[in-house]
């Protein structure tokens, strides 16, 4: 059973939103084949590149200004691998229209849909998704600069089934901010907003609680702008996981699953209630029974978001 927690009282919203997120540098997805540059000094997929010739690295196009800056001049990079600083010495080289390159797809944002699991009517603070958002090729966790949360609605629904995953598809504004993000980790994204700028979607405070194995409910938005609640069984608590998968789940509820088939991408995060408490969020579907999942505790969530 997990660790008893000094009651909170969290709003818990269910509702999804467009994320938004600027990485800390520059991140290298995958490195061109061939003798290039990046290979020649040392460069990995999956480092972050956060200076170049003594300049921080705010961009992809700032990245190439100062590759073209160098003339192809020996220059240094400070990379962080792994979290461990790393300077390596590459000598950019010109492309056959003359532009200097290193031979390195870089990426330095990323956006998607999620669900907001909890708003704090204290603090103003919000926790989103029960798990970092990771780079799409090296599955790392994108280095946090800045992002922000946007207005979204579900416009259509891909069903999961055995094997294949499903997925909210979800239109949102990217020049319509609702809140700031102030980190991404392991254990969701977080951020602050102004209640009264979406103050219907929020609803009312609970008190949050100790999961435990038994009926629960998930709150979900997988119709247009509507928020409902969806019967699920919590099957078993793993209180020493530690990675998102504290608890699993088995979604009960024949309208849910008429809709999504079970747990679907873009349902990361929908907040779980037992015995009108908070006690977690989803985070991952089992790929060969997409009626299965993973929980996150909410003890956990509050912890990472400081």
């Amino acid at each position: 059973m997990a660790v008893e927690m000094t009651p909170r009282m969290l709003v818990p919203v269910g509702h999804t939103v467009g994320i938004k997120l600027f990485a800390r540098g520059v991140v290298v997805v995958k490195l061109s084949d061939g003798g290039t540059p990046a290979r020649a000094c040392g460069l990995r997929a999956g480092d972050v590149i956060v200076k170049c010739g003594g300049s921080t690295v705010t961009s992809t196009e700032q990245f190439q200004a100062l590759l073209q800056k160098s003339d192809g001049s020996t220059t240094d990079l400070q990379v962080q691998r792994q979290g461990d600083p790393v300077t390596l010495t590459v000598e950019p080289a010109p492309n056959d229209q003359g532009v200097y390159c290193i031979g390195a797809w870089i990426r330095d944002s990323m956006a998607g849909i999620g669900t907001m699991t909890y708003y704090d009517p204290a603090t103003g603070a919000f926790g989103a998704l029960g798990h970092g958002i990771t780079d799409v090729d090296t599955a790392q966790l994108m280095p946090f600069a800045d992002g922000s949360i946007l207005p979204s609605t579900v416009k259509a629904v891909k069903k999961g089934t055995a094997g294949c995953a499903g997925e909210l598809k979800g239109n949102f504004d990217l020049t319509a901010d609702l809140g700031d993000l102030y980190a991404n980790t392991n254990c969701g994204v977080f951020g602050t907003l102004d209640a009264e700028d979406h103050a219907a979607v929020l609803g009312e405070a609970v008190p949050t609680g100790t999961a435990k194995a038994g009926p629960a409910v998930i709150r979900a938005n997988v119709r247009g702008d509507t928020v409902e609640e969806y019967d699920v069984e919590i099957l078993k608590v793993i209180p020493n996981a530690s990675d998102g998968r504290e608890m699993v789940l088995s979604v009960t509820d024949p309208a849910l699953i008429a809709v999504t088939g079970g747990i679907v991408q873009g349902m990361s995060g929908c907040p779980i209630l037992q015995d009108g408490k908070l006690v977690g969020a989803v985070t991952h579907v089992l790929l060969n029974d997409p009626c299965k999942g993973y929980g996150i505790f909410i003890e956990n969530m509050l912890d990472a978001a400081g």
